[in-house]
């Protein structure tokens, strides 16, 4: 069968890329992330186990099955014919190892509960249980799946272990390799077949989209459509609202919104003006930030004000009243005396010690402590005013607060507190001269401002006699002018909140996502440019994808439809993710045009859904190297099932081919057209009981050639010695092709050096040398080995087969044919010690 690429699609897409001279960086760059994002995908349909083949499958209590049966298989490339009557029990094996390697069965799929629900054998009611047996290309070749359940559990509780070699069985969920089962689909029933051609256009698209390794391309591209759609929405959507805003500006009466309206007509508004024009507006959906700051100033009540002057003049009155011209000469005279004073009280009476003239006696000490009283008294009375005058003053001073930013000067290229320049609409006085519509306002506010700087700097003024009644009239003016902003700003706030400031937010709303969309117009064209190089880049690669399987497809399909008048011509994906998806068969129908399917029989449309399945099956990347299919044959013409049957033994030359059905004709053909094949026959006896048998395969069939040779009277003897010879040879070198495939694929070979192995096995001796000895051992030794390991009799049948096909012999030709049988027995049987790899 044709292959499928299985490179990486990131891989592809990046050499597509890079042959591209066109492609600009950005747009590379695009298309590869979102590959990226989206890589992974496929890996999980990239491990697991390869190379799989069938062993056997054991079923035991599951549907037509009782007591345990098992069906045996050449774990290799070959045809076997799973033959028997309805009822049976032979479809049960192949819905049986679906099941177990898939936990579902896609013949149950939209058919009434009874065929789930009754899916327990009558006769084997306690035992449920399917065993299956493959053969893998990992380094334990040797895997077990096990389904089994307990008595009375449904079919959903299902429990399922697995076996590597001899290693103990493990717990697995099988919908852990549901993915690669379903992407590479082996089975495929009889409901299943005209599914593929008039089921769910979608379903089949989807399959092929995904068995070709374009799923991650295809979420890649819907990705990058996302992307673009979103960001074409939002120019549209910035459009619109400029669109809409526009409206309610034009209506309304404001210099401010008509200012803003010119602006937004250019097609591309500057945004930053647009920002200039509303900075500082609306710092929520309260209104201008600014007027209401000047709603919010404060002073001291006049009551305060008044009480705390009071007290300061009364305090300086009081300072005043107690200071003398000089007070520290007071303070000198006071200290002097107290220490004259200490000194009689120490010495007694004695002369002055500072004139020397005048004695300190008695009476002098009387005068001396009546004064030193006096003076002390009024210190005390001066100490007491001035503190309590320091004390008003500071209280008084505290009442004058600094000027309020928001009466400050509105000048650009002033500092604010974070040290950058302050342009006007930054502080609130900017803000303010920015809503004040009336020159009046502005006034109010600067006389404010002016009779505040005022206030305040009373904070640092040297006290004099008119501090307290300045202080008065400053607060007195402040106060008035102060109210009579506030009662103008709330005025000129109300006007605001009615025609301006309902549009800022709408002005704002519109102003960053239109940011967003200018910032975002680089990557839109990028985005853009992307989609397109990847839409093209998908129908290209998808097209070279896509060949080898239609390839394979009208290949089936012609060797099928024998004698039909339907012709298949090119196989194309069409749609994408999000988009109607179908697969398009061009059909002609005697070499016209036209819809096919309308008008061809249930047979061809079997033969076209076979034509469909197994490429897909077939893939040389595909894990799986079975396929199983379930009655292929029904309402095929006998000219069908002849092209089926040549299809089913090409197909057997590189995969395990089984087929299950319980028309004899396809068995029939086969023989008929000598094909290699090996028939089972399933039997059913009562209570359910199976049986599996053996009715033919290629060494049987040679050896019954053989003796109808035998039994030809019309041929010479001479001649029918030689094609017996013949027979018997062939019946040796495929059981010897067959024991071959099995222990080398047993041993861990690729099943791609097992084929090269073989195909190099030019000879009957050196075929069985392979199947006995191993890789790399000499013909040369086989006779040795023969005899070492089953006796001398090997050696002289296998001469005898292989040398009577040319000259004759001294054997019997009924004996030879025993000899040949018993021989091929022993090979089947025999277990090589050592296959060398």
């Amino acid at each position: 069968m044709s292959p499928v690429c299985s490179d990486r699609i990131a891989e592809v897409v990046a050499r597509e890329l890079a042959a591209d001279p066109a492609v600009e960086e950005r747009v590379a760059g695009c298309v590869l992330a979102a590959l990226t994002a989206v890589d992974g995908g496929s890996a999980a349909t990239d491990s697991g186990d390869t190379g799989v083949f069938l062993r056997s499958i054991t079923v035991q209590g599951f549907r037509g099955i009782g007591p345990a049966a098992t069906l045996r298989l050449n774990p290799g490339p070959g045809l076997t014919l799973v033959v028997g009557r309805n009822g049976s029990g032979k479809s049960s094996f192949a819905e049986a190892a679906e099941f177990a390697l898939t936990g579902g069965n896609r013949r149950w799929d939209g058919r009434s509960t009874a065929w789930r629900e009754g899916w327990r054998n009558l006769h084997e009611p306690e035992t449920a249980r399917i065993d299956v047996e493959l053969l893998t290309a990992g380094a334990q070749p040797q895997l077990s799946v096990a389904t089994s359940w307990d008595p009375s559990a449904e079919l959903v509780d299902a429990r399922w272990t697995e076996r590597r070699g001899s290693d103990p069985a493990v717990s697995v969920d099988p919908h852990g390799r549901r993915q690669r089962l379903d992407l590479y689909r082996p089975f495929l029933s009889y409901s299943e077949l005209g599914a593929l051609v008039d089921g769910k256009p979608s379903d089949l698209f989807d399959a092929l989209h995904r068995l070709l390794g374009l799923d991650d391309l295809a979420a890649a591209a819907e990705q990058i459509r996302l992307r673009k759609l979103e960001l074409e929405r939002a120019v549209k959507d910035s459009r619109q609202s400029r669109a809409d805003l526009l409206v309610e500006l034009a209506e309304a009466d404001d210099e401010r919104a008509r200012a803003v309206a010119d602006l937004l007509r250019d097609p591309d508004p500057d945004l930053d003006a647009v920002a200039n024009a509303v900075a500082g507006s609306v710092l929520g959906i309260d209104g201008p930030e600014g007027l209401r700051a000047i709603l919010r100033l404060t002073l001291p009540e006049a009551a305060q004000v008044a009480a705390i002057t009071d007290r300061l003049a009364e305090a300086a009155r009081n300072v005043a009243r107690h200071a003398t011209v000089d007070t520290d000469a007071d303070l000198r005279v006071l200290e002097l005396l107290t220490r004259a004073r200490e000194h009689v009280t120490a010495t007694g009476s004695c002369p002055c010690p500072v004139c020397g003239r005048d004695e300190l006696d008695t009476d002098w000490l009387a005068a001396a402590d009546a004064e030193i009283a006096h003076r002390t008294a009024e210190l005390a009375s001066l100490q007491a005013a001035t503190t309590e005058f320091e004390a008003a003053l500071t209280e008084a001073r505290d009442l004058l607060a600094e000027l309020p930013i928001e009466l400050g000067p509105a000048i650009a290229g002033s500092s604010g507190a974070t040290g950058r320049p302050v342009e006007p609409s930054d502080s609130p006085a900017g803000q303010y001269s920015s809503y004040g519509s009336s020159d009046s306002l502005c006034k109010q506010r600067d006389i404010v401002g002016q009779l505040w700087t005022e206030w305040a700097a009373l904070a640092t003024a040297d006290y004099d006699d008119q501090f307290p009644d300045r202080l008065r009239e400053l607060h007195t003016d402040l106060l008035t002018e102060l109210t009579a902003l506030q009662r103008d700003t709330q005025i000129e706030l109300d006007r605001l909140d009615t025609v301006w400031s309902p549009l800022v937010p709408r002005i704002l709303a519109w102003l960053d996502p239109a940011r967003a969309v200018a910032d975002h117009a680089g990557e839109l064209r990028v985005v853009k440019k992307a989609a397109d190089w990847l839409k093209a880049a998908t129908a290209t690669i998808r097209g070279e994808r896509m060949r080898p399987l239609e390839t394979t497809a009208r290949w089936v399909w012609s060797t099928l439809r024998q004698h039909s008048n339907v012709e298949l011509g090119a196989i194309r994906l069409q749609g994408s993710a999000g988009t109607a998806r179908r697969v398009l068969l061009d059909v002609t129908v005697d070499d016209v045009d036209g819809a096919a399917l309308g008008v061809m029989s249930q047979g061809e449309l079997h033969a076209l859904g076979l034509s469909l399945f197994l490429p897909r099956a077939t893939v040389a990347h595909s894990p799986f190297r079975f396929v199983m299919i379930d009655d292929p044959v029904q309402a095929m013409d006998p000219a069908k099932v002849d092209g089926l049957a040549r299809v089913l033994a090409e197909v057997a030359a590189s995969r395990q081919v089984v087929v299950f059905t319980h028309d004899e004709r396809l068995a029939e053909a086969v023989r008929r057209m000598q094909l290699d094949a090996t028939v089972l026959e399933v039997q059913r006896r009562e209570r359910s009981i199976v049986e599996v048998r053996v009715t033919g395969d290629p060494v049987r069939r040679y050896l019954d050639d053989a003796r109808s040779l035998l039994r030809t009277p019309q041929l010479p003897p001479a001649i029918a010695d030689e094609l017996v010879a013949t027979c018997c040879r062939s019946a040796i070198e495929a059981a010897g092709l067959a024991k071959a495939r099995q222990e080398l694929l047993a041993a861990g070979l690729a099943h791609g050096e097992v084929e090269r192995r073989v195909r190099n096995a030019h000879t009957t001796r050196a075929m069985i040398t392979l199947a006995i000895m191993g890789v790399g051992a000499r013909v040369d030794d086989l006779n040795k080995h023969l005899s070492a390991v089953g006796g001398r009799w090997l050696v002289g049948v296998l001469r005898d087969a292989t040398a009577g096909a040319h000259v004759p012999i001294d054997r019997p030709m009924r004996e030879l044919i025993s000899d040949t049988e018993r021989f091929i027995t022993w090979l089947r049987a025999h277990e090589p010690a050592v296959v060398r790899t």
